[in-house]
């Protein structure tokens, strides 16, 4: 592609996180610069609203020329600044019922029209590993049904930091920091009320990274604070009493005992749960009483809906003898802030390496690769890609932290 012109497309797709209006303005950035210096003869951006959405439905708006060295204040902005969906292209069903392809059109035939018809030859798809794998599907389906090449370069985007073999993913640093910031005030409703009892949701499906993450980050910033004796409001109160995350084992009984002890003691309990925690539980409870077990289009279980938080918080609260509850999820608060400075350094990394890719005519999902030696950052062969990698609890920061706190 080097010395042609070329027409460039995004789009940002899935949940929100903390990287997508950042890694818009570095691609914008490096597609800009390639043509300064020559690498390209021409360049046109297009943005597609609303993820594959806009691709179905051909809803796309161009970036003038004048704006490419504009877009860099998008890295003050959360959110994406072409809008989300959750769309997938191989569920027929769900497309056709949404109106985004007629009865007997396919998603992925619309798709490919459409990027066809926009001459598209490169698209960075911003999102999680269901994303940049049906990226990858769509581009292997222009070539093979059309002869027609899209360069698909994608941009790992997951608060939950579960994708293979990507060491980092975009937003899960700022993600975790601002959970951590959330916590810092809502910690302080444990003096409202005696012996209370305050579960913190973060998200995450299969992966505890997130809660992990976050409940480092914030002991990190209950240590920086004084609190002066004799006073009631100590370390010890505004401490983590419990992480629960998906790959550690949850006995609720011997938890309770424990907690209630802590609970007896300091009058308040703090607990870091991961929404991904008992979820299979939950599900066959729910299955065996007969019930529906809201999925979303992915086939997901939608976790907002069967609420993992309040099941538990109604379970501990009888076992610890708490008078008050209250669960707080951080989720909506973590994942709409803005890159912080890690984030915008590893997304700047990655798109400079990801437009180089492009050029080169190179597809794949840019990301430190675990399996190579030294995790370099390149393009990685989305046959790789997948989601679900948990979250490894034996990192040693993890394992003090479950000391420190006496859960082990």
């Amino acid at each position: 592609m080097e010395g042609t012109h070329v027409n460039v497309a995004m789009m940002t797709s899935g949940g929100l996180a903390p990287c997508l209006s950042s890694s818009v303005a570095w691609l914008t950035q490096y597609w800009s610069e390639s043509l300064k210096a020559g690498k390209i003869s021409g360049l046109k951006i297009i943005m597609y609203k609303d993820g594959y959405k806009g691709v179905l439905t051909g809803d796309s708006f161009e970036v003038p020329e004048e704006a490419w060295d504009k877009a860099a204040a998008l890295h003050e902005v959360g959110g994406s600044p072409i809008g989300n969906s959750r769309v997938k292209l191989t569920n027929v069903k769900d497309c056709i019922a949404r109106g985004f392809c007629g009865e007997n059109e396919t998603p992925l035939e619309v798709a490919a029209q459409q990027l066809l018809k926009d001459k598209i030859n490169v698209i960075h798809t911003i999102g999680g590993d269901d994303t940049n794998t049906q990226a990858a599907e769509l581009s292997k389906y222009i070539l093979e049904k059309h002869g027609g090449k899209v360069v698909v370069v994608g941009m790992p985007k997951t608060i939950d930091n579960d994708v293979y073999p990507i060491k980092q993913t975009f937003g899960a640093d700022t993600a975790a920091n601002q959970g951590a910031l959330f916590f810092e005030n809502v910690v302080s409703e444990s003096t409202a009320n005696p012996r209370m009892l305050i579960l913190h949701e973060c998200m995450g499906r299969d992966s505890g990274y997130l809660t992990a993450a976050t409940a480092k980050c914030y002991r990190d910033r209950v240590k920086n604070h004084h609190f002066p004796s004799p006073f009631t409001t100590t370390s010890e109160t505004r401490d983590i009493h419990a992480i629960w995350i998906p790959e550690l084992p949850l006995d609720i009984e011997a938890e309770g005992a424990r907690l209630k002890a802590l609970m007896d003691t300091y009058g308040n309990l703090n607990v870091f749960i991961c929404e991904g925690s008992g979820v299979k539980e939950i599900v066959a409870e729910m299955e065996a009483n007969g019930e529906d077990v809201p999925r979303d289009a992915f086939g997901h279980v939608a976790l907002a809906k069967i609420n993992p938080g309040a099941y538990f918080s109604k379970r501990l609260a009888g076992l610890v003898g708490a008078e008050k509850t209250l669960v707080q999820k951080s989720g909506y608060f973590a994942r709409s802030a803005a890159s912080n400075d890690f984030d915008k350094e590893l997304i700047r990394k990655c798109a400079k390496a990801g437009v180089e890719s492009a050029i080169a005519g190179v597809s794949g999902c840019m990301g430190e690769d675990e399996d190579k030696e030294g995790t370099p950052i390149r393009a990685i062969e989305f046959e790789r890609v997948k989601g679900g990698k948990p979250f490894d609890v034996r990192e040693p920061w993890f394992q003090d932290l479950l000391k420190e706190i006496g859960q082990v």
